[in-house]
């Protein structure tokens, strides 16, 4: 399948951006500390630490969403907790991100972090709500029809999702409420 590809795929394009947002910061941290400029009277220093300091947190915060991706494909389960709130966290980061270096830098910077923000959402999308259980796997209830019996239980049942038996009605949705 192509869950797990795409979860390696994030994992090391969130770990290389990791590393180059706080390399990048470091650098500029560097640059403003040995122009010893000030802008509009703020402390060249203070500004080179601060940019420093944020770098290093950009960067944890990308490693760490890429360690959420790097578990799942190593697990091959969806992200569930922090780590799906991280991962969808990085997809807005991405989006803006995306949306800044559109009016700011030009349409490449744009399309790589669309392109980040795609594989984000895709890792997120193909797990599609199963958490518990792992890509091949069967679930535990019994509605996987294993043995095989072909799917059936015995003379006329077949397991299916939502339980067993050939007496099941379909799925209808609920009467529109009407006004009196």
């Amino acid at each position: 399948m192509v869950r797990r590809p795409v979860a390696w795929i994030v994992a090391l394009v969130l770990f290389a951006e990791a590393l180059g947002i706080a390399a990048v910061n470091w650098f500029l941290g560097v640059v403003v500390d040995r122009q010893d400029m000030s802008l509009a009277g703020l402390d060249p220093h203070m500004m080179s630490v601060s940019s420093k300091i944020g770098g290093i947190v950009f960067g944890l915060y990308f490693a760490l969403c890429g360690l959420v991706a790097l578990l799942v494909a190593l697990r091959d389960r969806a992200p569930a907790g922090v780590g799906r709130v991280l991962l969808i966290s990085a997809a807005v980061v991405h989006g803006l991100l995306g949306a800044f270096a559109w009016g700011l830098i030009g349409w490449t910077a744009f399309l790589a972090m669309v392109v980040v923000l795609g594989l984000i959402v895709l890792l997120l999308m193909t797990y599609d709500g199963r958490s518990g259980e792992s890509a091949g796997t069967a679930p535990e209830s019994g509605t996987g029809g294993t043995g095989g019996t072909g799917g059936t239980d015995g003379p006329g049942r077949t397991d299916g999702p939502g339980g067993t038996g050939s007496d099941r009605s379909p799925v209808t949705p609920p009467a529109a409420p009407t006004v009196p």
